[in-house]
């Protein structure tokens, strides 16, 4: 039974990611919502919803991936849009949230530029936030709204546990990344091993060492995001030094911006599993492989609607 208070719902696409938008529609069974979203001649972006949306429950799909400033423009003009033309409910899907890394003072006089994003988003009219795999999980606090927080791994899983692996260990890249090399360790039945490295002395390569026994073994390095994949690449090389059987990679974000997909194509690894939370480069090779996160969001959006609880997608 539908909640009440809202008719139907209405879903909108920006122009950052609208394969996935059209893929969650599809599911859904219901096509994206008129709206076009494009540029005035001096670069400021223009919004027009081609339809009516008062009192629908209505959701904007998009994640603020490179471009970033423009992509993030255009879902806080799309919400000022919706809430102007009396939409019931805006709920913003952002599978990829931009600007995650900002989330604290590292060093004197930073800013913590994600919560400012957070306080842009209520601003503009944000009801609730869907997202997928923040880089840092304690962004849900920065918001005074509802936020769903997806996981990409069981995505990951299921795929590695239908591609089984034998002698498989789960590798995290540093330190940071250990409490998610565990959660996918654990339904793999597999153990983790754990890249620690060191600088000994500025400007010169870091040193690494590996905590856990990955000689012989085929090795799976996961993380949130691979952006330059600097940090990816040099731990597939320094395991297969080590005397690994085979490296493969995965990640929720393929941010993968400058010399990554170059780096990536060079390296050791045999594969590269990413979700499709940001559109993937069509120009690579057959090395990388994407799993779509659509059928996830689908869900969740369906729920949210039908006000039943999203807790059972994450068991």
């Amino acid at each position: 039974m539908k909640n009440i208070a809202f008719p139907d719902f209405k879903l909108f696409s920006g122009n950052s990611h609208r394969e996935l938008a059209e893929e969650i529609a599809k599911i859904m069974g219901k096509p994206l919502s008129k709206a076009e979203v494009k540029k005035f001649s001096d670069g400021e972006i223009s919004v027009s919803i081609g339809e009516s949306v008062r009192g629908f429950d209505c959701f904007i799909i998009q994640s603020t991936c490179d471009p970033v400033n423009d992509n993030l423009m255009e879902v806080l003009i799309m919400m000022d849009a919706l809430k102007r033309a009396s939409a019931g409910r805006i709920n913003v899907v952002i599978p990829y949230y931009g600007y995650a890394r900002q989330d604290r003072k590292a060093k004197a006089r930073d800013p913590i530029t994600a919560k400012l994003v957070a306080d842009l988003l209520e601003a503009a009219g944000a009801d609730r936030v869907i997202t997928m795999d923040l880089h840092a999980a304690q962004i849900q606090g920065y918001f005074d709204i509802p936020v769903d927080h997806l996981l990409g791994m069981p995505i990951l899983v299921e795929y590695y546990t239908k591609n089984h692996l034998d002698d498989l260990v789960i590798v995290s890249p540093d330190h940071g990344s250990v409490t998610r090399a565990r959660k996918m360790a654990e339904p793999l039945n597999a153990p983790i091993a754990i890249i620690d490295k060191r600088r000994p002395e500025p400007n010169k390569s870091e040193i690494m060492n590996i905590i856990g026994d990955i000689e012989g073994k085929n090795c799976i390095v996961v993380d949130d995001m691979i952006d330059t994949a600097g940090t990816i690449c040099n731990a597939g090389k320094a395991l297969m030094d080590l005397g690994a059987k085979s490296v493969r990679a995965c990640a929720t974000h393929a941010v993968l911006s400058g010399p990554a997909i170059e780096r990536l194509e060079e390296s050791p690894f045999c594969e590269v599993v990413l979700l499709n939370t940001i559109p993937l480069n069509k120009n690579v090779s057959d090395k990388f492989k994407t799993l779509s996160v659509a059928a996830l969001f689908a869900e969740t959006l369906e729920r949210i609607h039908d006000s039943k609880p999203i807790s059972e997608l994450f068991k």
